[in-house]
């Protein structure tokens, strides 16, 4: 590992295995990079981050194997397959064709009067809500028009009310200065939080840290998907819900974030939706939720409601903005937060037009640290029972990035040459067809992950766990 990667590690693995007296345990294993860098040019420690994103999640992995009576083993990783890992979207395809994600048509930067503005209307709720706060048509001249006779923070604030998303461009230092800047800047990396009681949950010998372990995955997008179906390729049981009223995608869609885990919908908004996610909790151990703080809370999703009725889970929360401060509650994604957060202004070639990271590391790092944050808060669980509860944020890891430090554009080095061959591509068959994805990152020892299941389509299992 360089000395920088090596860094962030360190820093990466006190977040996710520190205890609320700031103690953590050594890492368990060593790890061994390898490949080439410079397949994410950026001014920002990008690459080096998300090396060690990954490598916190498979170190929690092998704590977690040894208290199952596994034995410590090297984590192994090439630079070239997390770079893929993390665009893994970018290489996913469906009989050969590539269906990588893609933005809208009203998810851009906007010039305003004063300054940029990013939008994100990839859905068509917040599209609306976006057109109806700037009481235009969704011509994209139109939008501009209006956005260009407004100031940058009144779009922000406008298109919020309305319920859509929108951020004003800002530098790093005029986002330290802004409130929720400096409510991040309290915040952990990976908040942590023991509380309540219930007796520990032990789990014998197995191959593989998350097998008879099950995951009950209320996340969308991107960061959340990431992180459980990483816990899918090390033995999880993943079990995905999404409201009908609000998919994700198109019902049957094979997708990247779908792989290693079974995917349902759920409608929390009736009695028998709610009676099935209690029964669905009542034998889960582990709660990944990414929706905005407080927006299941009546679905009896709340710390409080989880620590009083399921005691002894334990629970990852994700969201956009952090946990506190005046945004906590604000819809958001990865390219939106690099807004506000100085990453867009740094990623500008110009220093006028803003930029943007050379993947969505927003995203993927924060569910390769939320997944790191799963595993060592199921390990802690398991040894001093309670009940667990974990708090991450794009914006926290933005933060985390942008403290690294920046480097000059001319000293970013040359884009590393394109592997000769991907090995870890790999060819699955699922209902609609072979699919071309990017296996999960990383060995423990001499084991190459894999995704465990043929891939799902979107809602197409029932909501109930398998039958032992």
């Amino acid at each position: 590992m360089s000395s920088l990667e090596e860094d962030l590690l360190g820093q990466a693995w006190a977040a996710a295995t520190g205890d609320e007296s700031g103690s953590h345990p050594p890492q368990p294993a060593p790890v061994e990079v390898t490949g080439t860098s410079g397949h994410l040019p950026s001014r920002f420690a990008v690459e080096q981050a998300a090396v060690a994103s990954v490598a916190t999640a498979l170190l929690s992995a092998v704590a977690l194997s040894e208290q199952r009576g596994g034995k410590a083993t090297t984590v192994r990783l090439d630079r070239g397959h997390v770079a893929d890992a993390v665009r893994s979207e970018r290489f996913f395809s469906i009989a050969g064709r590539g269906v990588g994600a893609s933005f809208a048509p009203l998810s851009r930067f906007w010039t305003a009067a004063d300054g940029w503005v990013r939008t994100h209307a990839n859905y068509p709720w917040h599209r609306s809500a976006l057109v109806g706060a700037l009481g235009t048509s969704e011509d994209v001249d139109a939008v501009a028009s209006v956005v260009a006779t407004l100031p940058a923070q009144e779009v922000e604030e406008r298109v919020f009310f309305a319920g859509g998303i929108a951020t004003a461009v800002r530098t790093i230092e005029m986002w330290q200065a802004h409130p929720q800047g400096r409510a991040l800047a309290a915040e952990a990396l990976i908040g942590q939080r023991m509380t309540g009681d219930g007796a520990p949950r032990r789990r014998g010998p197995s191959d593989l840290p998350m097998t008879g372990v099950r995951v009950l995955d209320l996340t969308r997008v991107i960061a959340g998907p990431v992180c459980t179906r990483f816990l899918a390729a090390l033995g999880a049981e993943v079990l995905r819900l999404d409201p009908p009223g609000h998919p994700d995608m198109r019902s049957g869609a094979v997708a990247d974030t779908l792989l290693g885990k079974r995917s349902a919908f759920l409608d929390l908004r009736s009695p028998p939706g709610v009676a099935t996610l209690e029964e669905l909790l009542e034998r889960a151990d582990l709660l990944v939720c990414g929706y905005r703080p407080g927006a299941l809370d009546r679905f009896g999703l709340s710390e409080e409601a989880l620590v009083e009725r399921h005691p002894g889970i334990v629970v990852v929360y994700l969201d956009a903005w952090g946990h506190s401060g005046p945004w906590a509650g604000r819809r958001g994604f990865d390219s939106v937060v690099q807004a506000p957060t100085g990453i867009a202004m740094g990623e500008s070639l110009t220093a006028v037009e803003p930029g943007a990271l050379p993947c969505q590391l927003l995203d993927h790092g924060t569910g390769y640290l939320g997944a790191a944050a799963a595993l060592d808060g199921l390990r802690r669980q398991g040894a001093e029972g309670a009940t667990h509860v974990r708090r991450l944020s794009l914006a926290r890891t933005a933060l985390w990035l942008t403290s690294q430090g920046m480097q000059r554009a001319d000293d970013a080095g040359a884009p590393a040459a394109e592997p000769d061959s991907r090995s870890w591509l790999v060819e699955l068959e699922s209902a609609i067809g072979p699919v071309t994805a990017v296996t999960p990152p990383g060995t423990l020892g001499d084991r190459p992950l894999h995704w465990p299941l043929p891939p799902t389509g979107y809602a197409d299992d029932p909501p109930t766990w398998p039958t032992p």
